[in-house]
């Protein structure tokens, strides 16, 4: 009874997809991999070290170059998803039972490919440095916080401003474990993942049946993942680009972070609605492929 309900929380409901997308063959970006390959055409071999073992900003590498590259990124994994989309819409409605469960992870996996790109460009540090399967607190709370951005909800984007203006004033290389998971941040992190599963469980049955008459369904999915996944990426994109950790101008303070890393956040603290759907059950059905440009 109690895994029941526990499924049918919209919190518990986001972060068991998000769980299940990360263990997906080619979701994890390795991040030298990725910076080396994306500013191999950009900037000389001591940018691109200085980049991997630091930071893009510490680099010196502009935002300006670095959005260039990040719309690279963008394109690329927007066609991507959107191909496939398309490929799992022709079967009709007698595979349905075969790609509509995997449909919702294999969206979301491609989320966070593009979330990990861009993060790794904007100076954020490894999100997935442990080989292993699991994922740790503080690396799903900064995930969902950047879903929270790809949705356009106010509070996510706080939050994650939060995050990096905490990094940024401390130089750290790691994520606020502390914040994310028990402090200032925790409390958002909590309403981001609700109202994210509530949003996956809304659109399911309603982006399902596009796939139920074959070849007009591969068009309606395709359309649905461009028209959706395209304006998310952007959006965090476009939001990860003006924080502090991006600016190579910024020179980290060396005082202490103003913010006791775990202060409960405000009561009044207000999580704002957003205009986007999750295409969850109009997309691909079909493994990722291995981490590429």
């Amino acid at each position: 009874m109690k895994q029941g309900k526990e499924v049918e929380n919209p919190e518990s409901r986001f972060f068991a997809v998000l769980m299940a997308a990360a263990k997906l063959p080619g979701v994890r970006i390795n991040r030298e991999a990725y910076l080396r390959s994306a500013l191999a055409r950009h900037c000389s071999e001591e940018e691109i070290r200085r980049a991997i073992e630091e930071t893009p900003a510490a680099a010196g590498i502009t935002v300006e170059l670095l959005d260039k590259v990040a719309n690279d990124s963008i394109r690329y994994e927007t066609a991507k998803v959107s191909a496939l989309s398309a490929a799992a819409g022709m079967p009709g409605i007698f595979a349905l039972p075969a790609t509509v469960p995997a449909d919702l992870a294999q969206y979301v996996g491609h989320m966070l490919r593009i979330a990990q790109k861009l993060a790794y460009l904007y100076s954020w540090p490894d999100l997935f440095a442990d080989e292993g399967e699991g994922v740790d607190d503080a690396t799903m709370g900064v995930l969902t916080l950047f879903f929270g951005v790809m949705f356009g909800t106010q509070s996510a984007n706080a939050a994650v401003g939060k995050v990096a203006g905490m990094m940024s004033k401390q130089v750290a290389k790691k994520l606020p474990q502390k914040a994310l998971t028990k402090g200032v941040i925790y409390p958002i992190v909590k309403k981001s993942a609700a109202y994210l599963g509530v949003q996956m469980t809304k659109q399911s049955f309603a982006k399902g049946v596009s796939k139920a008459i074959p070849v007009i369904g591969a068009v309606v999915s395709g359309g649905l993942t461009l028209s959706t996944y395209l304006p998310m990426a952007k959006r965090l994109k476009k939001h990860l680009a003006v924080l502090p950790l991006a600016d190579p101008s910024r020179q980290a303070s060396e005082s202490e972070e103003d913010v006791v890393d775990g202060e409960v956040v405000a009561e009044h603290e207000t999580f704002a609605p957003a205009d986007t759907e999750l295409p969850d059950a109009a997309t691909v059905a079909v493994k990722l492929e291995q981490p590429g440009a």
